[in-house]
């Protein structure tokens, strides 16, 4: 089923994109449920405009010890600019042998992602992050509103050099491995299909992730069959 933009008239002013990139990581969980190995789960975490109440900072309520004078901390030595970022949708999946731990990731980028370049940087740390951590990583990009190569930055970083990236919509993925950080990317198009992508799992298997089926599933389900 083809790539729709869901960013731009006219579908941006029928349905809301955020809806349809939640129920698109929702559907890539369910399919890669469907079909991984024992111990092993997925699960959408999709969050949006996450805010951290400023006031809880700036007045912290002192700790009172049993026997002693309330204790307050001291101010920072140093504050410097930091971002969190601020939409997550990904689909997280688990290793639950001995308890949930995080195998790998599959991020499907938002227009806040890209929207500045301290988001674009909180993104970027984020996938930086969970490479180190030797987790297999795939990014879905087809935001269209917002410019910019989120996997360009991450190799700038990586490779602490510029790498120019053609194209701002496209999915990649990575592997970490002793011997380095094996990379798979496909550009997409609009009104184009959607390739499947290698997630490699810590410690694990290689899951297909059927970008093509599982958005084609979310456009039925929202009956966005026909565009509209």
């Amino acid at each position: 089923m083809p790539l729709l933009d869901h960013f731009r008239p006219p579908l941006s002013s029928r349905r809301h994109w955020h809806s349809s990139h939640h129920a698109w990581a929702a559907t890539i969980a369910f399919d890669l449920n469907a079909r991984m190995p024992e111990g092993y789960f997925a699960e959408p975490n999709v969050q949006f405009g996450i805010e951290i109440d400023v006031a809880a900072f700036e007045e912290p309520a002192p700790i009172g010890a049993a026997s002693g004078p309330a204790w307050t901390p001291p101010s920072p030595s140093l504050t410097i600019p930091f971002s969190i970022v601020t939409d997550s949708v990904e689909v997280l999946v688990y290793e639950a042998i001995g308890g949930p731990v995080l195998a790998g990731a599959i991020e499907l980028v938002s227009p806040a992602n890209k929207d500045r370049p301290a988001h674009r940087e909180a993104f970027v740390s984020k996938c930086e992050t969970y490479l180190n951590g030797g987790l297999g990583v795939v990014v879905v990009d087809v935001v269209t509103e917002r410019g910019g190569n989120l996997h360009g930055e991450l190799l700038a970083r990586l490779l602490a050099a510029d790498e120019a990236m053609n194209g701002d919509l496209y999915t990649s993925a990575y592997r970490p491995t002793p011997a380095g950080l094996d990379i798979w990317r496909e550009p997409l198009a609009l009104g184009g299909p959607l390739p499947i992508m290698p997630l490699w799992l810590k410690g694990g298997p290689c899951l297909p992730v059927d970008l093509e089926a599982t958005y084609g599933r979310t456009r039925r389900e929202l009956r966005m069959a026909d565009g509209a």
